[in-house]
């Protein structure tokens, strides 16, 4: 008798073909499960490789769990494979804004913002919060500006593979 995990049916069963893990993550992102999200973009990269949309898929849901240095990691990855991958670029300008790294996100913000002819929204008010940042710069313990002037970002899905941070403002 084989174990159980051995008689799973193949992500294949059904005829043509299983369900897009990358679809899959980003339902599972949509429903706020970033960990069960990262299972599925693991799963999808296994199935069809690993191009920059799955890597990007993986960096957006490690940026949701707290990982920022893996994010970052990861969305570089897939810009090294894409260098003009527009949501890997948002989100990594995303990742690059909550670690504190305005300058640097401000930069990656206007490429992508190129890239996309000023089409998304999303980009442009996440360039626009970038450049206000840096127009505005605080100078006090990092601290007291976490709690008292960051505003509180949230990681949400805009299009395919794409996900930005959002205030709350």
């Amino acid at each position: 008798m084989r174990p159980a995990a051995n008689s799973a049916p193949p992500a294949d069963a059904g005829g043509k073909g299983g369900v897009d893990g990358l679809l899959v993550g980003h339902r599972l992102m949509e429903a706020n499960e970033p960990e069960l999200a990262l299972k599925a973009y693991y799963r999808a990269a296994a199935e069809t490789g690993i191009d920059a949309d799955v890597l990007s898929a993986i960096g957006s849901a490690n940026l949701a769990l707290g990982r920022l240095g893996q994010a970052e990691q990861v969305l570089r990855r897939a810009l090294e494979r894409d260098p003009g991958f527009v949501p890997a670029l948002n989100n990594l300008g995303c990742v690059l804004m909550e670690q504190g790294k305005i300058p640097e996100a401000r930069n990656v913000f206007q490429q992508a913002f190129a890239l996309d002819s000023g089409a998304s929204d999303s980009i442009r008010e996440n360039l626009r919060l970038a450049i206000a940042r840096m127009e505005n710069p605080v100078y006090s313990d990092p601290e007291e500006v976490q709690e008292q002037e960051a505003p509180n970002l949230k990681l949400v899905r805009r299009g395919h593979g794409e996900y930005v941070l959002l205030s709350a403002l």
